[in-house]
């Protein structure tokens, strides 16, 4: 897995499937994904992480962050919520925006520290691009000149909110040589 490179291996708590998942509660990606580390490390010996990410728009004052999986409603399809979005964004110029994504570690209940990742873009007028999922597609990113939904997931990951957040959790993992 990714961390291998980095002298450990990432896996699945033990028994995941068999643990009833937390109510997110939270009212930031923070308080999120700080909920699910502390929680599922209670049922793991070793550090575990978990996080919480989104989209996040300036004109819609932060909107649809943390609830940007079911922004249209529960159980909403990626094509309602970016319906939603357009819909909200209709003749709004500043369409300024960005992924981000938070990571908290745990280890017997513990919070031990978080690591916030993010990258700016802007929301398109309609999609363009088959590539990733959810905002993806709507989601122009400058220095690429396309969307994330029409970037290579190679190209996407190098810069993209989760690498960013990952990367400086595993470079700290490594370099106090966790486990």
């Amino acid at each position: 897995m990714a961390g291998k490179a980095y002298g450990f291996e990432i896996q699945p708590v033990p028994g995941l499937e068999n643990i009833p998942p937390p109510d997110e509660t939270g009212r930031s990606f923070e308080e999120n994904a700080i909920l699910k580390a502390t929680y599922y490390s209670r049922f793991a010996g070793q550090p575990v992480f978990a996080d919480d990410s989104g989209l996040e728009v300036d004109a819609l004052d932060g909107r649809p962050g943390v609830l940007s999986a079911r922004y249209a409603g529960d159980n909403a399809t990626d094509e309602a919520n970016n319906q939603r979005l357009l819909n909200e964004l209709r003749g709004v110029s500043d369409r300024r925006a960005r992924f981000v994504c938070v990571i908290a570690v745990a280890r017997g209940g513990r919070l031990l520290k978080t690591y916030r990742g993010a990258v700016e873009g802007r929301i398109l007028d309609e999609p363009r691009g088959a590539n990733g999922f959810g905002y993806d597609p709507l989601f122009f990113h400058e220095p690429f000149g396309c969307t994330f939904g029409e970037a290579p997931p190679e190209m996407k990951m190098r810069v993209s909110h989760r690498g960013e957040a990952l990367r400086a959790m595993l470079a700290d993992f490594a370099a106090a040589g966790v486990p």
